[in-house]
């Protein structure tokens, strides 16, 4: 794996093993047209070991997309945990059961699937863009992102009417959850970076239908 060798947290190295934090520490943010993100930093205690894990054990592949009539690389490694499916760490099916509870009485429903990304230097990214396929185009709902490995910044812009670009430095066992109207009305990206940077892997929890 190209890119800086990856640092470990120091928060994470007198740890027992992973753990989860309360998430009555969680910040909210509201954003323009119903829109909201909470943030935590540092939830999930021990997130070395847990990043680990998902570095040498997720079955991560290279996916290929057609832009302006030619394909081109996905500028990240992917894997998908449909409902049902085990999730590679314990501490993510924790995180999941966790989230759905704290959540349930906004959300109405469990968090379900679970998209991994890997972006294993500062040359991966993903460009702007609003989780959109599927009821998330039409409806209210959350997207949960827990981060592992170095630090990346996960930027949130309005969608229209300009307005001032939120950035949230996103690694080493934090969560951020959009929810409201934000996959409809802002838009978010982890733009690429020339600084040496280790690699991250984002986990994102999501209800049924929603891509």
């Amino acid at each position: 794996m190209s890119g800086a060798a990856y640092q470990p947290s120091m928060l994470d190295l007198a740890t027992d093993g992973p753990s989860l934090g309360p998430l009555t520490g969680l910040r909210r943010h509201p954003l323009s047209r119903g829109a909201w993100v909470d943030h935590l930093p540092g939830w999930v205690h021990g997130s070395d070991e847990v990043f680990g894990t998902l570095l040498d054990r997720v079955p991560w592949r290279a996916e290929r997309r057609t832009m302006y009539d030619t394909e081109v690389d996905v500028p990240r490694l992917l894997c998908w945990y449909a409902a049902g499916r085990p999730l590679p760490h314990p501490t993510l099916t924790a995180a999941r059961q966790a989230l759905s509870a704290h959540y349930a009485p906004e959300l109405g429903e469990p968090f379900v699937t679970a998209g991994l990304c890997l972006y294993r230097d500062g040359r991966d990214s993903v460009a702007w863009h609003g989780d959109t396929l599927g009821r998330s185009a039409h409806v209210d709902t959350m997207v949960a992102i827990v981060s592992f490995g170095s630090p990346r910044p996960l930027l949130l812009r309005p969608r229209a009417g300009g307005g001032d670009t939120l950035r949230f430095p996103l690694g080493h066992g934090d969560l951020v959850v959009m929810g409201g109207s934000c996959q409809r009305t802002w838009e978010h990206a982890v733009p690429k970076t020339t600084r040496p940077v280790g690699p991250r892997v984002s986990v994102q929890f999501r209800p049924t239908g929603v891509a």
